[in-house]
């Protein structure tokens, strides 16, 4: 097949969740299909460009300069998008190059399958049918759980809006989409049910296996470890909550206990936060495997949901046990006590990490079974041939107008 793929940005350096599933897929689609593959480019990021060719035959890069959170610019956006249709998350990635660039490429060639990769490239596409839109996840649920935990009525107004207007995109976007393909067959539920379609269906995401084989010399470094960008809210406030709430129960039966945050662009107010030796705020890291080998335990401390939770998988393939929220392990096939322990409350989530710091037996356990389900079920070859039928099942009409 021949496939056009758009999404805001290239796939290297890989350091979030959404950029290892579309990696990793099109890495097994470009052995059997001809890639052709739209982001905007990033001149302080070489790498993202020079490397495309790992995934596609073809990248086209487009001109956007995206403005820094946490910046006057970025306030100034967010000032603006007030009085727009769409949510800022959208507004940010709105570009004129864009738009003509998919435009021209859908009347020059015929696509046997155009696919949207995350919602906010659609803003730049006037008419989704005929694409695939690949949802990583429901963005509406995440700004709705952000309104419902945000401590400041200012937040709640501000998050509240934000997530009307994601309904009304991301409904509008699906329903106009030739097929939407879901992380896990809870997103789908949701899509069925409050955007009001039936051409949806799931693909779960996948894990190196070899990748993350854990060596016979890994040695241990840490106690716990959350892997995860620090520059999205969902994993920031998990972090927060866990430091603040869940850690301080910890430590008053393991005192010594070591934890490390693993995930690119830590805000300085959380570093600021953290003047304990025992916690480790790493930001960005070239290879997250020795945290994951190097740690007693892997902690999901999510309380806003979305996403495809890559971080579970890795953990599972890297033989360490998992901890996680019921939020933070949302759609996935896992078991509480089998595969995962799943707590919810500081006191039970702190319980959970301290029976497996305690019980080698039983971390072991977890461990064995959680890579078993793995091994069985999730390896990118097998994930990418069921995402295959799916663009297989979608006709493409050509040279359509973008």
């Amino acid at each position: 097949m021949k496939i056009l793929w758009v999404k805001t940005d290239f796939l290297h350096p890989t350091t979030r969740g959404g950029q290892i599933r579309t990696l990793e897929m099109l890495r097994e689609l470009h052995k059997r299909h001809e890639i052709h593959y739209v982001a905007f480019d990033d001149p302080s990021n070489p790498e993202g460009l020079r490397r495309s060719p790992e995934y596609s035959a073809r990248a086209y890069p487009v001109p956007h300069r995206l403005v820094p959170k946490r910046s006057p610019q970025f306030a100034a956006q967010l000032i603006t998008g007030l009085f727009s249709k769409f949510p800022v998350s959208g507004l940010r990635y709105q570009s004129r190059a864009m738009r003509d660039s998919l435009a021209k490429l859908v009347s020059e060639i015929d696509f046997d399958v155009k696919v949207c990769d995350f919602l906010a490239p659609s803003i730049n596409i006037d008419d989704m049918d005929g694409w695939v839109l690949f949802e990583h996840n429901v963005e509406t649920l995440i700004w709705e759980r952000h309104a419902q935990t945000a401590r400041t009525l200012v937040h709640k107004k501000f998050f509240g809006l934000q997530a009307r207007r994601m309904l009304e995109w991301e409904r509008t976007v699906a329903r106009s989409a030739a097929h939407v393909v879901a992380v896990s067959d809870k997103d789908e539920q949701i899509m069925r049910e409050r955007f009001g379609i039936h051409h949806v269906s799931s693909i779960p995401t996948g894990v190196d296996l070899d990748y993350f084989e854990r060596p016979a010399s890994a040695t241990r470094a840490y106690d716990l470890v959350f892997v995860g960008s620090m520059d999205w809210m969902p994993n920031l406030d998990g972090t927060r909550w866990f430091l603040s709430e869940v850690l301080p129960l910890i430590r008053e039966k393991r005192p010594d206990c070591r934890v490390a945050i693993a995930g690119k662009n830590p805000p300085p107010s959380l570093i600021a936060e953290q003047k304990d030796p025992l916690i480790s705020i790493t930001g960005t890291v070239p290879d997250i495997r020795p945290y994951l080998w190097g740690s007693a335990v892997s902690i999901v401390p999510l309380h806003v949901g979305g996403g495809t939770r890559l971080k579970i998988f890795e953990a599972m393939a890297a033989e360490t046990p998992v901890v996680s929220t019921t939020i933070g392990c949302e759609g996935l096939p896992v078991e509480h006590g089998n595969t995962i322990r799943i707590a919810d409350t500081p006191g039970a989530f702190a319980a959970e990490c301290l029976t497996l710091l305690f019980d080698s037996e039983e971390r072991a356990r977890l461990a064995a079974n959680g890579l078993e389900l793995v091994r069985a079920n999730f390896s990118w070859e097998r994930v990418t041939r069921l995402f295959e039928q799916t663009l297989r099942s979608v006709k493409a009409p050509a040279a359509q107008s973008a």
